[in-house]
């Protein structure tokens, strides 16, 4: 019959409230760096703002300036000796249209120059991804321009910070749902199925023998589908992760996914630098994830699971040797990855791997010394 796993005694939940503190620590860092800075560094940016605009003159200065310039030159030459016959002769006609001709020249490059900026800042604004951060465009251009992007790329910082601290709070709550499920299956499910399965037995053994077959067959059934229920338990909720540690998670995690038609070879040094929980699980839900698409989508046959230090950092890679990624969008499963990523401060990327197929890395950054 097997032996019955005991699901009750997790501590996931407290592992993925973690990842809700670092994230409103984040927004709190954005969102109040000013008042812990105080009236100093508030000083600081004010003149690092006046600097500025003494840099950068405003887009209206500028097209003013050079419009004012040609009409006082006009005005000069028209109260000097310079004169304007009736009719307007050829050559007086050419120095006029020369004229007209420079003034809309530079007012013409004024906007161009001036208005370069807000364009970039329209592609920028078209192509911004919050799963992607980091991105930004650059403050240049007249006085206005620049203050508009200053203000873009800080309500870009708020809003990264204020989708990872919801995204840290809807995933603690999956967790939690996660184990909820999981213990349910196991106390509920799983004990009824147990009782099923030994009262088949004793109705086995007083059957005659006609009947034997039959009720051997539904104690078949009854124990594929407990197995199946411990299954899905232990893939809701990871208990190895936590009595055993990340690298044997992972472990099991790939002979799980060895079936029949995939072979997952693993491979997790044992010198990784110290993590913390909620990193070990961001890692286990990705290499999870990853695991998972391969074998429904990748159809591929082999697939690798690799845990290794790299400078700076820990990386995963999860490699199979699929139909690729193709042109088809991202799903849930790949969005949840890159949300689990931003918790930790972590990078995903996905791209084709040597030789046909997918590679998933994350990268994990981890403070030198740690181990």
């Amino acid at each position: 019959m097997g032996v019955v796993t005991d699901i009750r005694s997790g501590r996931s939940p407290e592992r993925v409230e973690g990842a809700v503190s670092y994230a409103k620590a984040r927004a709190c860092a954005d969102a109040g760096a000013d008042a812990k800075a105080g009236p100093c560094a508030k000083a600081g940016l004010c003149a690092r703002a006046g600097r500025s605009g003494s840099r950068n003159v405003s887009l209206f200065w500028r097209i003013f300036s050079l419009n004012a310039a040609g009409l006082v030159v006009a005005t000069a030459l028209l109260l000097g000796p310079v004169t304007v016959s009736t009719p307007v002769l050829a050559g007086e006609a050419l120095v006029l249209l020369g004229g007209l001709a420079l003034l809309l020249a530079g007012n013409a490059l004024v906007l161009r120059f001036g208005l370069g900026p807000l364009q970039r800042l329209d592609r920028a604004m078209a192509t911004v991804d919050l799963l992607r951060p980091g991105s930004r465009p650059v403050v240049a251009g007249p006085a206005e321009t620049a203050g508009l992007i200053t203000t873009y790329n800080a309500m870009l910082d708020r809003l990264e910070a204020e989708r990872a601290a919801g995204a840290a709070r809807a995933l603690s709550a999956q967790e939690s749902e996660r184990h909820r499920i999981a213990r349910e299956l196991h106390d509920e499910v799983g004990q009824t199925l147990t009782a099923v399965l030994l009262q088949l037995k004793r109705v086995a053994d007083r059957a005659p023998g006609d009947l034997r077959e039959e009720v051997g067959q539904a104690q078949e059934a009854t124990r594929a589908g407990l197995d199946e229920i411990r299954r899905i338990a232990r893939r809701l909720r990871p208990g190895v992760l936590e009595e055993l540690g990340l690298a044997s998670a992972l472990r099991s995690l790939a002979a799980e996914f060895t079936t029949h038609g995939l072979t997952v070879r693993h491979h997790v040094t044992g010198d990784l630098p110290a993590l913390t929980p909620e990193s070990e699980l961001v890692v286990y839900r990705v290499a999870q994830e990853g695991l998972t698409n391969t074998a429904r989508h990748a159809g591929a046959d082999r697939a690798e699971l690799r845990l290794r230090p790299v400078p700076g950092g820990v990386e995963l890679l999860v490699r199979d040797n699929g139909t690729g990624l193709g042109d088809a969008p991202e799903g849930a499963g790949i969005t949840g990855m890159r949300e689990r990523a931003l918790l930790i401060g972590a990078g995903l990327t996905l791209e084709p791997a040597p030789g046909g197929g997918t590679d998933v890395r994350l990268l994990l950054p981890v403070a030198e010394g740690a181990r």
